[in-house]
């Protein structure tokens, strides 16, 4: 059996070079696979293409607490994704000395872009989709009329890379999740070439119940248990949370 645990987020990234996609997902602290992200900051590789649901600053938990996945916007070539920014944050203005230099910024919505990555999952050569006729998002798209109604055929998206947050895996790669951590991972890892996982707990094979599988390891490539210390651990994400309370900005975005 292939040996997919692996001992550092370092060696899990090894491979991946200039010119790579990846997708990951990004909602709030616990969704984010934020070892293996600053594993490829420090790696260095450049024009990457970044396929996310949201791409936020989120700065206000304090510099170093968190590796977010703006820190890779230096070695971005091209960003796909629903959100850029927040209002209240800046919108995007964050990105724009990027874009200035040539980055190329993808927008789609959220349902979108998931049937996107569905349709590269399920070898399907597109999707016609409603949603953007009569927008910005149409630019450029084949529209068809299917039964009196208006579509803008989109494409799917297969990366070369997926960048999995779950919670528990056994040494073959199945995997499972816990609340938010799922939203729509499973279906980047079945619609990406090879996925990585970060992981709460690796677990031998036979431990997890097979009714409780999510992703099955068939669609796994690599394991690496995150450390007590590392990025997004449990007690971790509990400091952090801990001193939410404590920071103004947060308090003034929660209770207003």
């Amino acid at each position: 059996m292939k040996n997919k645990v692996f001992s550092s987020f370092d060696e899990a990234v090894a491979d991946i070079s200039d010119g790579a996609s990846i997708v990951t997902e990004c909602w709030g602290l616990t969704g984010m696979s934020q070892n293996l992200i600053a594993a490829v900051k420090e790696k260095g590789v450049k024009d990457l293409t970044l396929i996310t649901h949201n791409f936020i600053p989120l700065v206000f938990f304090g510099e170093g607490e968190i590796a977010n996945l703006t820190i890779l916007l230096p070695q971005l070539k091209k960003l796909i994704t629903p959100v850029v920014g927040l209002q209240y944050l800046g919108a995007g203005a964050f990105v724009q000395e990027y874009v200035e230099k040539g980055l190329e910024v993808e927008l789609t919505s959220h349902g979108t872009l998931a049937s996107r990555l569905y349709a590269g999952a399920a070898g399907l050569g597109g999707i016609y989709n409603p949603v953007g006729v009569g927008t910005i998002l149409e630019e450029g798209k084949e529209k068809r009329e299917i039964d009196g109604k208006e579509f803008i055929l989109e494409k799917p998206i297969r990366p070369d890379y997926a960048f999995i947050r779950a919670h528990k895996a056994d040494k073959m790669g199945n995997l499972i999740y816990r609340g938010v951590y799922r939203a729509d991972q499973p279906v980047m890892a079945m619609a990406a070439r090879t996925t990585i996982a970060e992981v709460d707990e690796v677990v031998e094979i036979g431990e997890i119940d097979p009714e409780h599988v999510v992703t099955p390891s068939v669609f796994v490539d690599r394991i690496v248990k995150v450390p007590d210390d590392a990025f997004g651990s449990t007690k971790r994400i509990k400091e952090i949370i801990g001193k939410m309370g404590e920071n103004e900005l947060i308090r003034s975005l929660l209770f207003r």
